[in-house]
């Protein structure tokens, strides 16, 4: 009896070992997709690499090809796009750079001359996506908007994921702004030549001073701002330009950051904007909308009769 249980007990045993011998352990990892479909394609540009985006077309556009080429560089991002075989009577689409809070800034129109349109725009943002819209006032981007175009996430490029953030344009170091920004329009339309606004600080920012130049051509308005006297800047300060738009919404136009020992700095830019108001605020970090309680508007300065 001894010599038969001893030999039940080797052969469990041994089968319970060859048993484990046989099974193998998957450990399954889950990771996060940002929209399935292809629709969020947010990345974040490197600095000085060229970087070709696919542009895909809405079904309505069967045969259309777009093609994105994003240059970004220490002055900003360069967009040139290339669109071709885009059939029916679209004669003007409108580009717009969505930010990871879905927020999109308009970047301005691409005119259509038998299905072939080409336009190159600037923007200081190095986080986005591209739409190319028929709506030339979008807010927001989501399923429900309307497009033509958007970019294909490009391969070896991890996805930005969206942001969720407070719908709010006054908010300051997480407190509520008790007033929106007093900006007034600049009569952008009544400019028939290169025209120059100013801009003053008071408080503790008494003294400095800047110039920007307005061009308005060819449905756009080029922004092309000079600031002078950056000792008197605050270090690691952004000083960050807004054009503030009739409905009452911010677009970043470019920033300006005292990090060493130069005195002068300019921002470029453009706008799509048919009439706009210009200012800056004094942000303590990289923001997509103004935050700071410290402003300053531009202002055309007064002609001598």
């Amino acid at each position: 009896m001894k010599k038969f249980f001893l030999s039940a007990s080797l052969f469990a045993l041994a089968a319970a070992m060859s048993v484990a011998a046989q099974t193998t352990v998957t450990t399954t990892k889950t990771q996060a997709v940002q929209n399935p479909d292809g629709s969020w394609t947010v990345i974040e540009y490197p600095v000085d690499k060229d970087v070709m985006l696919n542009l895909t077309p809405v079904t309505t556009l069967r045969g259309a090809k777009g093609m994105a080429h994003i240059h970004r560089s220490a002055d900003g991002t360069r967009v040139m796009l290339d669109l071709n075989g885009v059939t029916g009577d679209m004669t003007n689409v409108y580009a717009y750079a969505v930010d990871p809070s879905g927020n999109p800034t308009l970047l301005g129109p691409v005119s259509v001359t038998n299905g072939v349109g080409r336009a190159e725009f600037t923007t200081p943002m190095n986080q986005f996506m591209l739409v190319l819209s028929p709506n030339n006032t979008l807010s927001t981007f989501d399923n429900s908007s309307s497009w033509v175009f958007r970019s294909e996430a490009p391969a070896g490029y991890a996805i930005v994921p969206r942001v969720q953030t407070s719908s709010s344009k006054s908010i300051a170091r997480g407190e509520a702004i008790s007033s929106t920004y007093d900006v007034p329009l600049l009569n952008v339309p009544s400019f028939k030549e290169d025209t120059e606004v100013r801009i003053n600080f008071g408080g503790e920012l008494r003294g400095l001073d800047g110039k920007a130049y307005l061009k308005n051509e060819g449905g756009k308005t080029s922004v092309k701002m000079r600031f002078g006297d950056l000792k008197k800047v605050p270090q690691n300060k952004r000083f960050v330009l807004w054009a503030s738009s009739p409905d009452g919404t911010y677009t970043k136009l470019g920033q300006i950051i005292n990090a060493g020992p130069r005195d002068e700095a300019e921002i470029r830019s453009e706008t799509a904007l048919r009439d706009f108001g210009l200012f800056m605020t004094v942000e303590d970090a990289d923001v997509n909308v103004p935050t700071s309680r410290t402003y300053s508007v531009f202002s055309v300065p007064a002609r001598n009769p």
